[in-house]
């Protein structure tokens, strides 16, 4: 994919450019594409949010919460849930039902009452004290199937293998994925026309929704750009960095120091979400944020203007669990991925296909970007 009709670019380079791919379709099959998500906490057993882990295919997340409000009979937004899950896959999640303080007996009813009323299978049901929201949880489990592969399973088991050793041992860029932009960067476009005062938009969600996607634009171009200068596999001077174990963040000053750790991959560097109150990198990654930003039409103010505050995301993502197998003409990928992270980033690199092929997976990055 290279620049769109609005001038942007939104092509990715290959961290394993030099190793080849295995080809192939993602998703002909909706149990090609299976999703655990793991949660950021457990439910307690108390209080008057009924959790619910459920598996489904063929509906959407806020499908399931409408179904699930009307069933119980409760107010829109009761039913809450940590991130958004695709349609076309098998995905697993769990949803919170504002049903009050109910006696224990309540569960097992609520467990017909679902599997009677939707296509789906409930794994589990307790009680907890808060409502579940966007971004509780600390990632996802995916195994995802590629068929009709372009290579001999043999041969896909030699080259698979040799880029999933790669990727364990550098990590991959945390590029956002090809679908946030929209179809030739449209939503890209949009949000741009947004911060620049060009346009006006009542609805909330879409708004941030849009703006969030030249965000995630700007984020990548950053990324890009450390590739190109060799920056990806060390840190720079003045790098926010992120703790692996811990998530606290810091300044890079002993640049020494800290490329150890960044060897030994306990700290990773982060990518600006550009807005008015990020925390900006100093020294020369301070440089190369201004230069990734004064290649836009979009200033701090302009951010500003807009009430967009900006964050930082984790530059690198480590995938340690990453494994994959081939039989029968097919490639089965397992691996674990932290909110946020988008799984066709990992795919793209064992496939080495068309980027068109990625834009029709609805993943739905759970970060809060402002």
């Amino acid at each position: 994919m290279q620049n769109d009709h609005n001038g942007f670019n939104l092509a990715l380079p290959y961290l394993t450019a030099h190793l080849p791919g295995v080809g192939g379709r993602l998703r002909t099959e909706a149990d090609h594409f299976v999703v655990e998500e793991i949660g950021l906490y457990e439910a307690s057993g108390e209080g008057q949010h009924l959790y619910v882990n459920l598996t489904k295919t063929g509906l959407t997340t806020r499908e399931v919460q409408l179904h699930l409000e009307r069933l119980f009979g409760l107010a829109r937004g009761a039913v809450g849930f940590a991130g958004l899950k695709d349609k076309f896959a098998r995905t697993t999640q769990t949803f919170s039902l504002n049903v009050g303080h109910q006696p224990a007996a309540f569960i097992d009813e609520a467990v017909r009452r679902i599997e009677a009323a939707l296509p789906v299978q409930v794994n589990w049901v307790q009680f907890h004290r808060n409502k579940l929201r966007p971004g509780h949880l600390l990632g996802n489990r995916f195994q995802i199937t590629v068929t009709d592969l372009a290579v001999t399973t043999e041969e896909a088991v030699v080259r698979s293998q040799a880029i999933v050793d790669e990727i364990r041992r550098r990590g991959l860029p945390n590029f956002f994925g090809v679908q946030r932009f929209g179809h030739k960067g449209a939503n890209v476009h949009q949000g741009l026309e947004l911060l620049l005062g060009r346009r006006a938009l009542k609805d909330r969600w879409l708004r941030r929704f849009l703006i969030s996607s030249y965000q995630s634009y700007l984020c990548n171009r950053y990324l890009v750009r450390r590739l190109e200068i060799g920056a990806f596999e060390r840190l720079l001077m003045g790098d926010v960095a992120k703790k692996v174990a811990t998530g606290g963040m810091f300044d890079v000053e002993d640049l020494e120091q800290e490329q150890l750790r960044y060897e030994a991959q306990e700290i990773n560097f982060t990518a600006p979400i550009y807005g008015s109150r990020m925390w900006p990198a100093k020294a020369e990654a301070g440089a190369l944020e201004q230069e990734i930003l004064a290649s836009s039409p979009v200033t701090l103010a302009h951010f500003e203007q807009a009430h967009v505050e900006g964050s930082r995301r984790v530059g690198r993502l480590l995938i340690p669990d990453l494994e994959v197998e081939a039989f029968d003409g097919k490639l089965i990928a397992r691996f674990t991925l932290p909110k946020g992270a988008y799984a066709t980033i990992v795919m793209r690199e064992l496939m080495k296909v068309d980027e068109d092929q990625f834009s029709l997976v609805n993943e739905e990055e759970n970060e809060d970007l402002e």
